[in-house]
């Protein structure tokens, strides 16, 4: 029963730890392919495609007895996330990748975890007492975050030689340079992708409480992203050959980033946001950052500067000092149950399952 409970209680950290990872990999993979000229409209198409393809066995096997009646409400809610995600996020996303550069698109995507925790503090997802340690750890930990991701844009410093990167670094700079104003744009589309990143965890949490099937979700919400990412690049990609796809890096990409980025990211997502809402799935964004410039140093010899050291490490700080305040809100969460803390409070729950016992409660 101890084991039971630890792995309960560690799981939610593996499994946003292993999505970082996987998340990396679609930094760096999709970052060349688009260099190579792949369409980003066609990518989000093939993307979802994959994904829906992939997750849909499973929802109609493991789900076939809990799927829940779809109603109107759910529907809509299901089409707003396919729009949310699987067609602005990614498009701009793409979009930011390509003007500026692998590392520093997962850089500036650090800022997801504040944008998602000032709307959540707007929708009343969040409690804020400044009073309260927790408090104060989670605003703390936002600020230096975004402070730290701040620091490794603006400030680069001199190169920091490796010996895998010791030979390559000062070619790698050069040629990774790019113009002012397609970096400004990139810096804005990369922006956009993150708010609505950000809306797009908000809604999936709320879903989730109407529509808990978190396998039935993912592939209606890819599904409903290859209708709208679809019917968005027919208007947007003329050329027909944008389209043609062989056996090259842009299979593996869509592939990839079907099946890791869309299918499991969403179903694991969902799982995490029903345990410990959405603020503790953004946290840890800033991991991506940090293993995209190490891999990115060793498997692609990219350069690393003392000032992205000094803004992970920064990174990392606030990242604990945000994940403190959560796990805090977590463990007073847990206690309130268990002494039948019945007062009336104007906060949302902190996940679907605390909205299911509260309701449940209200009942009695």
């Amino acid at each position: 029963m101890e084991l039971a409970g630890t792995w309960r209680k560690v799981m939610p950290y593996l499994a946003m730890v292993f999505l970082q990872f996987g998340f990396a990999g679609l930094f760096l993979i999709s970052v060349a392919s688009l260099r190579h000229g792949m369409s980003h409209y066609v990518l989000v198409v093939y993307r979802n495609a994959v994904a829906a393809v992939v997750m849909a066995p499973f929802a109609l096997w493991f789900e076939r007895k809990t799927r829940p009646k779809m109603t109107l409400s759910v529907f809509f809610k299901i089409l707003a996330l396919g729009l949310l995600e699987p067609v602005l996020d990614q498009n701009f996303f793409y979009m930011g990748a390509n003007n500026t550069s692998a590392s520093f698109s997962s850089a500036l995507t650090n800022v997801l975890p504040a944008v998602t925790f000032v709307n959540a503090i707007i929708l009343r997802m969040e409690r804020i007492n400044l009073k309260e340690r927790r408090s104060q750890a989670k605003i703390a930990g936002t600020a230096i975050t975004v402070a730290g991701a701040l620091l490794m844009i603006l400030y680069k410093g001199p190169i920091v030689d490796f010996p895998w990167t010791r030979h390559a670094s000062h070619a790698v700079s050069e040629s990774g340079a790019h113009s002012s104003g397609h970096w400004l744009m990139g810096i804005f589309m990369i922006l956009l992708s993150c708010f609505c990143w950000s809306a797009f965890f908000i809604l999936q949490s709320y879903t989730l409480r109407t529509y808990p099937a978190e396998l039935s979700l993912t592939t209606l919400i890819c599904a409903m992203g290859v209708a709208q990412s679809g019917a968005l690049a027919l208007v947007m990609e003329h050329d027909t050959k944008a389209w043609a796809i062989g056996f090259d890096m842009r299979l593996f990409t869509a592939v990839y980033s079907g099946i890791m980025c869309s299918g499991v990211a969403y179903y694991v997502q969902g799982i995490v946001i029903q345990e410990r809402g959405p603020v503790f799935v953004t946290a840890f964004s800033p991991l991506c950052m940090i293993i995209v410039t190490v891999l990115g140093s060793f498997i692609l010899s990219e350069v690393i500067t003392l000032g992205r050291m000094i803004g992970a490490i920064v990174i990392v700080v606030g990242l604990y000092a945000l994940i403190w305040g959560k796990s805090k809100d977590h463990v007073h969460q847990i206690d309130k149950e268990n002494n039948f803390d019945k007062q009336k409070t104007f906060e949302l729950p902190f996940s679907a399952t605390d909205v299911n016992k509260t309701s449940s409660l209200g009942n009695i």
